[in-house]
């Protein structure tokens, strides 16, 4: 079932998660509901706050970036083809390697992209959708989409990233997407 996208402004995105139990509710079922939404809406991560759920869990798969490359542009990175994977109860260990800028975007921001700086390695304590834990070292493209979706569920988004000045000129745009004027191609949840 594809979920709606909660939208920039509604307090679930400043939220820091909790971890989870392998007895949460539903678990498997609200993964493939993530996978779907994720796919749905074109995205290459997805994290729960952003489907409405204050749980320490998202999604990625950065093999989608590495597909619409070019082959010579691919081997710039070391984490080509990419990776598909259940995060949960992710905790940084270790943030390693000089920052570097990449055009990112969110979900939960429509329309909105920015030169974004983050380290080129990090490495994470997890669980996967078995419960079996992880100390797992991710670096390139796909080490960008985990700190993005990880930044979620500590209630961090991009736009925090941004000079304050950058993020002044955008106010409009972003008072706009909490009130729901925005046209998008997948369902979202705009604040109250």
């Amino acid at each position: 079932m594809t979920l709606p996208i909660v939208a920039y402004g509604h307090p679930v995105l400043r939220t820091v998660c909790k971890d989870i139990t392998p007895d949460y509710p539903n678990l498997q079922k609200f993964i493939e509901d993530m996978w779907e939404t994720m796919y749905d809406s074109n995205g290459v991560g997805l994290a729960a706050p952003q489907v409405n759920k204050e749980i320490r869990l998202f999604v990625i798969d950065s093999t989608q970036i590495f597909e619409n490359m070019e082959e010579e542009e691919r081997d710039d990175y070391d984490d080509a083809p990419g990776v598909k994977q259940v995060f949960i109860n992710a905790h940084i260990v270790e943030l390693d390697g000089d920052e570097w800028a990449y055009n990112e975007g969110c979900l939960s921001i429509p329309k909105i992209r920015e030169d974004i700086f983050r380290q080129e390695t990090v490495t994470l304590k997890y669980v996967d959708e078995n419960f079996q834990s992880h100390k797992k070292t991710f670096s390139g493209i796909t080490a960008r989409v985990i700190l993005h979706e990880y930044d979620h569920i500590e209630g961090k988004l991009f736009i925090d990233y941004m000079k304050p000045f950058k993020r002044k000129l955008l106010k409009g745009k972003l008072d706009d997407i909490s009130k729901g004027k925005i046209s998008v191609d997948y369902k979202m949840m705009f604040p109250k």
